[in-house]
């Protein structure tokens, strides 16, 4: 392929799931100018790759970049802030649930906040979580498990009704 045409084939790619990239960015972290910047980050190392990467697995090799950058980023700070809900709020109520919500995952340990965002924001399954963490499929299962667990006890969520 000459050049132009993988450089071509990269922005195009880029162009297509970039907003994607940055909301999965934007429920690691819960800050929007640093989702921001490890999204520019990974597309950077995409990029400087993008010749070597086999095409039908392109969106689970950036996935995994965005996360390793941001568990990087994370033993990098000690302390993280969700300042603002991801897509504005439709109503009071639903701010507040949001900011609860983005607080709850905020408190999870890194590793298994990327586990629980990959595996039910992203909806992905266990198989490719474990791929792009690097680690056993049932470790992404006690995880995420542990992460929904200790989600639902700061949100105050009963485990067995679902309710208050």
């Amino acid at each position: 392929m000459p050049a132009h045409a993988w450089e071509a084939d990269f922005a195009e790619y880029f162009t297509a799931h970039v907003a994607a990239l940055r909301r999965l960015a934007y429920a690691l972290c819960g800050d929007w100018h640093v989702a921001e910047d490890l999204t520019q980050t990974a597309f950077v190392k995409l990029y400087r790759h993008w010749r070597r990467v086999q095409r039908e697995s392109v969106d689970a090799y950036v996935r995994r970049i965005l996360v390793n950058t941001y568990l990087s980023h994370r033993r990098d700070r000690r302390r993280e802030v969700v300042t603002e809900p991801p897509d504005g709020p439709a109503s009071v109520s639903d701010a507040d649930n949001r900011l609860d919500i983005g607080r709850a995952l905020a408190a999870l340990p890194a590793g298994q906040r990327a586990m629980v965002v990959l595996r039910y924001l992203e909806d992905l399954p266990v198989r490719e979580v474990a791929m792009i963490m690097g680690t056993a499929e049932g470790t992404v299962k006690s995880q995420t498990a542990r992460g929904v667990e200790a989600m639902r006890r700061a949100l105050g969520v009963s485990t067995l009704t679902g309710e208050n």
